[in-house]
């Protein structure tokens, strides 16, 4: 029996331990500028919503409380203007990344199926692909690149992860037309929707995308970036009914659970929006910082008009740039973590604290 693992590349970030002991070195600490993951402190009153849910003995349901789902379903017709939502279009996720690996595995999928996604993207979505034995394919315009007859499952992601560019709504409407034309599914990641500083990102929830109908369509959304539950592991999908629906099934089977207490947590997120706009200010000003400096420094920003990176290049071979940062004691990501496309950029989160963004500002003035 052949392992699985065998079907994977290797895991990217073993790869940048090098790079992390040199920066890690530096008198002064590491400025760890590579993974994106949430440094600030947890809302209290998710973490009140948490607490008061932690006496839960008995086993929760993949569906959700109704509460959970209300919140859910709420949530999508007031940040996304969906139209007429049910609960039957909502489906909570153990962490957003689990649902991009298993996906196409869920789905059905296997040999000579296609699982397309962006040429620059999240590497998870070559990897659910490979884990099912189907067939990963980039694109760059996917109604342009792609042979819709062998597509059966077509990932969008605006903000993009990495390079922070978002699809406007007349471009994901096209998309949206023409897989709805050929029976391709669509799964758009928006889990960056919350963080559009140059533009206003928007949902293929949205009437003016999807015309009203949810049919062939899902949005996955995480309240991982927009209220720093990356440790929660709380997200969810919305869209379709009968594509949740099968999903639901087999998550039942599977066990595929979202804890108690973090379903309750996450009623209590989705349900203020001070906090992430407590959470945004924060953003905007180290993203403000971050940019500047490297600017000054001779790098050049593209796209980066939402999520919580900056896309930057000095027009050199990425771990190049990797270890030239890594000597002054920051750690970036390399580019290439995210397809060939990138291997003349870096990707600079700035989810570090307002102390090490200073410090990484200081290191390159």
């Amino acid at each position: 029996m052949s392992a699985v693992s065998s079907r994977l590349p290797v895991f990217p970030w073993d790869k940048l331990e090098p790079y992390k002991k040199t920066a890690a070195a530096h008198p002064d600490g590491i400025v760890d500028l590579s993974v994106g993951t949430p440094v600030d402190p947890v809302p209290a009153l998710i973490q009140e919503a948490l607490v008061a849910a932690a006496d839960s003995p008995g086993y929760p349901t993949v569906w959700g409380t109704k509460e959970l789902r209300d919140a859910l379903t709420g949530w999508c017709e007031r940040r996304l203007g969906a139209v007429g939502f049910a609960h039957e279009n909502v489906l909570p996720v153990v962490g957003s990344k689990e649902l991009v690996a298993w996906l196409p595995t869920q789905l059905g999928l296997g040999a000579g199926d296609v699982v397309a996604y962006p040429r620059l993207a999240y590497p998870t979505y070559e990897v659910g692909a490979r884990l099912c034995g189907a067939t990963p394919v980039v694109y760059d315009d996917p109604v342009a690149d792609l042979d819709p007859a062998a597509v059966r499952l077509l990932w969008l992601n605006s903000p993009s992860n990495p390079t922070g560019k978002v699809l406007g709504k007349d471009e994901l409407t096209r998309i949206v037309a023409w897989a709805r034309e050929h029976g391709v599914l669509v799964f758009s990641d928006e889990c960056y929707l919350e963080l559009g500083w140059e533009a206003d990102p928007v949902s293929v929830l949205h009437p003016d995308v999807c015309g009203g109908s949810y049919e062939g369509i899902v949005a996955v959304h995480s309240l991982s970036k927009r209220s720093n539950l990356a440790g929660y592991r709380a997200a969810f999908i919305a869209g379709d009914a009968a594509v949740l629906g099968d999903l639901l099934q087999i998550r039942k089977h599977g066990g595929m659970m979202t804890a108690a207490p973090v379903q309750a947590a996450t009623v209590a997120a989705l349900g203020d929006d001070a906090h992430v706009a407590e959470q945004r200010e924060r953003y905007a000003a180290r993203r403000a910082a971050l940019r500047a400096a490297l600017e000054a420094h001779g790098f050049r920003i593209e796209h980066s008009e939402a999520s919580l990176y900056l896309w930057a290049t000095r027009d050199e071979p990425c771990w190049d740039t990797v270890a030239y940062l890594a000597e002054k004691g920051v750690l970036v990501a390399p580019g290439d973590f995210y397809g060939e496309a990138g291997e003349r950029f870096v990707r600079v989160a700035f989810t570090a604290t307002d102390e090490r963004v200073e410090a990484a500002v200081k290191r390159l003035g």
